[in-house]
């Protein structure tokens, strides 16, 4: 089967990227129509050769694994002018580089044949020279790489705009880039790649240790917070523990137990995942799973959860048996979502690990009828092709190069003893895109010991307390926190060798004796200065203010900095870190609402998560000797001032939550709706406060662009005079937004949800949009021109979207905000009392290439193929579709980015069914371009002349 599938690709397709074994003809990016984002993996550069060139030698076909790598290594080249997938190309491209090299020195070896004697290190220096290219993705504020780079170009600045990326994509980096420092000697590569690690990692919500799916690679804030285990995270846990398995960093193992509990305590629902809110985990997400997931039971394998990993695989079988094959989504009954499959591996991949571990026979029988499956409903003259509807075993005219790569490979495993191999696979980890990387790696740090990767200067918070155990010293984990460059090497080893004790015995004998003490302002005598008592702290402080850096500072109660409930945010690591060092417990409640809680033993738990690199601090500044002999008195201060900051913090919340505990209303007052629909909104705690019935009346705008950050990049500032301005929730704070158009002369803001879908004001916990620390001065008041004076109101997601869906309908109609809502035979009364307040303007929508209906349900299109025709070459059909969408999208404009590249892939299609291309439309892609025609903006009309 592997071999039918590898001939009709090299026989047919080769040097193109994928076989299309309907048209049996090569994948070609820049000539074959193009399927938007799918293509690019895709970079010209053989891709189905290089994925399945180890695959060659699990099946011990030693002669046509030597022809292949001298093909890859005389006719690849990388000097394209493309841009591909920073995630998809590390995976196939530079880890099968990096195993088929590993797999020539070990074919090399072999005794039985002289093979492969003209191979060195090619197959590497390609990986290596790839891996260079990918560098500049790494170019962001967090470390995450941006999710598309050009290879030719790098960065280009129209890819730095692309500021999302997946959980997986910044996360499945570790094992490759690991290998190429160990192999080359060069760092740079691991560093990169534990940098972005270690920042996801810092990331995860601290109250569940859930990750969510796509993040801002510069800020680190969450597009989409939903956290399951499939699409868009699998890989990510997948890599936390294989980089330990690999790399023997224990860091890994103690990151992917915290998640692996999360999910099994949240997502895991007897045999069923499901997604939720990362930040609400009782609230789930969606009600599907996708197949993406089947790799799970495989993870569970090596994490030693046998039982878990068999209900699951159970499950996943059951699909599989009623549909043949696993859909590519399906919902928690089994029935189908998503009825594509495109021969994924995941299922067969978990199917090897539990045969691997239980040697239990039901796993031949399961791989069995995978592989007489694939052989009877998707063998093709030409290949393997992928199934278009599991229902009907419609083919698409596709074969992905994990078919060659992982799925056979997989199966041809399970079914060998690993004595037939030619290596022992228990002797390699296999990475995501199954390619081969020994253990042996993790020994391996360059050519000079003196070059081995640095260890982290500081360890994560929580890890001090999980791995605080007082019957374990482990001096090398002291040295990554607590740097005492001041003392002598000798000294700082005895030093550090007997802190974990000292420090254990100095915080027990504060323990003991605040038990009696806290709350510290309960006896305080009255007229006594509590902060003069507490000031005593900044003699002792005095000597570390200079080598402490602000953030240190803020665990003191820095007024300029502190943690105020106007800018609390209770899904910010940083805000639950500050509420944990004051003591303070935050439980979310069955029905969403959140309880502050503060005790006295919740401070000394808070204090030991920072203590480490507090004492680091102040050993630095003051010195060794004396620290221990002030650190007692030192501690105790500090207890007594965070206990302090709690309890005031927990007394301004109450007050915050009171002032800002009433609703809003947005209603629709203008012709036709009269008063009709309206919606509940929630307030801010900034802006206009209503009272005795105030409303604000006045046309809408939609801000441009709708996120609205930067006054310097608003397009349509001079529109929102007079005007109520709507934006899109993210990117800045809400009073920035608010600032920013009332600048610009709005007299009303509505702020729309879009983190959260599904929300809704009735579902959802109390919510009051919090202003910004920044805009705040020393005394906690705003600065100059930093007060917002207009109302501002928030709509969750599922009123937003209805509102959205009336502004696209009626751009210009006229809403009113306010505490109260209109009577709607009140508003009917005013129109026709000729009140202008309840008439609103109309407009139509149309240019050179597009036009609307007044209804918008109908989109005409005007297509410019200046002669191009369907007898035209490929080559000038592509190029006039593609100038055509250029054109076309210059003119327009939607709220969402991913609006706008959906609306370009379906405009390509009917573009190229006009030239003799099949129409590759569904009825859902027909009800889905109806439905982004609601929310298209047109531009002024362009001159075709002008832009060709």
């Amino acid at each position: 089967m592997f071999m039918h599938g590898y001939r009709s690709y090299m026989e047919n397709a080769f040097p193109h990227d994928e076989l299309m074994p309907l048209s049996c003809k090569g994948r070609q990016r820049g000539v074959t129509p193009s399927r938007g984002d799918v293509d690019d993996a895709l970079g010209n550069f053989s891709l189905t050769l290089v994925d399945t060139l180890d695959t060659l030698v699990v099946l011990g076909e030693f002669d046509e694994f030597e022809r292949a790598v001298k093909l890859a290594v005389e006719q690849i080249s990388f000097d394209s002018d493309l841009t591909v997938s920073v995630f998809e190309t590390n995976i196939r491209m530079v880890g099968g580089l990096i195993s088929a090299h590993l797999m020539s020195l070990l074919v090399k070896q072999r005794e039985d044949r002289q093979r492969m004697e003209w191979y060195s290190d090619q197959l590497f220096k390609m990986a290596t020279n790839l891996a260079d290219r990918l560098l500049p993705a790494f170019n962001s504020t967090s470390g995450v790489p941006y999710s598309r780079v050009n290879l030719k170009k790098g960065l280009l600045p129209s890819l730095k705009r692309q500021h999302d990326t997946c959980t997986a994509c910044g996360g499945t980096m570790i094992l490759e880039w690991a290998a190429l420092s160990r192999l080359s000697g060069r760092p740079v590569y691991e560093e990169k790649a534990r940098k972005a690690m270690d920042f996801l990692w810092a990331q995860r919500h601290r109250g569940s240790d859930l990750m969510g799916t796509v993040l801002n690679v510069n800020s680190g804030d969450w597009v989409r917070p939903e956290s399951g285990i499939g699409a868009g995270i699998d890989s990510y846990y997948e890599y936390t523990l294989k980089a330990y398995i690999l790399l023997g960093d224990d860091d890994y193992l103690y990151r992917f137990n915290k998640h692996y509990d999360a999910i099994m305590r949240h997502l895991n629902k007897g045999p069923i995942f499901v997604d939720v809110q990362m930040h609400r985990p009782q609230l789930a997400s969606r009600s599907y799973m996708d197949a993406l997931l089947a790799f799970w039971p495989g993870i569970q394998v090596l994490k030693g959860d046998l039982r878990g990993a068999i209900e699951m695989h159970q499950m996943l079988y059951n699909v599989v048996k009623k549909h043949k094959f696993l859909p590519d989504a399906f919902t928690h009954d089994l029935q189908i979502h998503w009825a594509q499959h495109p021969l994924r591996p995941e299922f067969i991949e978990s199917t090897y690990f539990l045969y691997r571990a239980t040697k239990d026979p039901h796993y031949l029988e399961v791989a069995k009828e995978v592989m007489q499956s694939l052989e009877q409903n998707v063998r093709v003259p030409c290949g393997f092709a992928s199934v278009k509807d599991v229902r009907t075993m419609e083919h698409e005219d596709q074969m992905e190069s994990f078919v060659l790569a992982e799925t056979f490979k997989y199966l041809y495993m399970i079914f060998s003893e690993p004595n037939d191999l030619p290596f022992h696979p228990d002797n390699y980890v296999l990475t995501t895109e199954a390619h081969f990387l020994p253990l042996s790696i993790a020994e391996m740090t360059g050519t000079d010991p003196n070059d081995r990767l640095p260890r982290r200067m500081l360890i994560d918070p929580d890890e001090i307390i999980e791995h605080h155990d007082s019957s374990k010293t482990n001096s090398q984990q002291f040295f990554a926190v607590c740097p005492t460059t001041l003392i002598q090497k000798e000294e700082r080893e005895e030093k550090c060798e007997n802190k974990e004790g000292e420090q254990k015995e100095s915080l027990t004998n504060i323990e003991e004796e605040e038990e009696t003490k806290l709350p510290f302002w309960r006896r305080t005598p009255d007229g006594l200065d509590v902060n003069r008592i507490l000031g005593t702290m900044d003699i002792i402080l005095e000597g570390i203010k200079k080598s402490v850096d602000d953030e240190l500072l803020s665990i003191f109660g820095n007024e300029e900095i502190r943690l105020r409930p106007t800018t609390f945010n209770p899904i910010d690591p940083a805000h639950v870190e500050q509420l944990t060092r004051m003591g303070i417990r935050m439980e979310f409640q069955p029905d969403g609402r959140i309880q502050l809680i503060h005790t006295s033993s919740q401070v000394l738990i808070g204090f030991v998560l920072w203590a480490s690199v507090l004492i680091c601090a102040f050993t630095l500044s003051i010195g060794a000797m004396l620290f221990y002999k002030l650190v007692p008195l030192f501690l105790k201060f500090i207890l007594r001032r965070i206990a302090f900051l709690g309890l005031r913090f927990i007394r301004e919340m109450g007050k915050f939550w009171k002032e800002a505990s009433d609703e809003r209303s947005v209603q629709t007052v203008s012709a036709p709706h009269f008063g009709l629909p309206a919606w509940t909104a929630a307030p801010a705690t900034f802006g206009m406060n209503f009272t005795n019935g105030e409303k604000v009346i006045a046309e809408i705008v939609l801000v441009d662009p709708f996120k609205a950050c930067n006054s310097s990049q608003l397009f349509n500032g001079n529109e929102l005079r007079g005007k109520i301005a709507v934006i899109l929730r993210g990117d800045c704070m809400f009073e920035d937004k608010a600032l920013l158009v009332q600048r610009e002369g709005a007299v009303g803001l509505i702020i729309i949800g879009n983190n959260q879908q599904g929300s809704s004001f009735e579902h959802m916990p109390y919510f009051a949009m919090s202003g910004s620390a920044a805009n705040l001065d020393s005394d906690g008041q705003k600065k100059n021109n930093m007060k917002v004076e207009i109302p501002v109101v928030f709509l969750f997601y599922i009123e937003g979207q209805q509102f959205l869906d009336l502004i696209f309908d009626d751009p210009k109609m006229i809403v009113s905000i306010g505490e109260n809502k209109f009577n709607p035979v009140y508003c009917f009364e005013q129109f026709l009392r000729q009140n202008f307040i309840f008439r609103r303007e109309q407009f139509a929508i149309s240019n050179q290439f597009l036009s609307i209906n007044a209804g918008r349900t109908t989109l005409y299109i005007n297509f410019y193929f200046d002669g191009v025709n369907e007898s035209s070459l490929v080559e000038e059909k592509q190029a006039v579709v593609e100038r055509n969408i250029e054109w076309i999208d210059s003119t327009i404009q939607f709220p969402d980015i991913k609006f706008r590249q959906t609306f370009q892939a379906h405009l390509r299609a009917l573009a190229y069914s006009l030239l003799d291309y099949p129409l590759n439309m569904e009825i859902k892609d027909y009800l889905q371009l109806r439905q982004l025609i609601r929310h298209l903006k047109l531009g002024r009309p362009k001159n075709v002349n002008e832009k060709g």
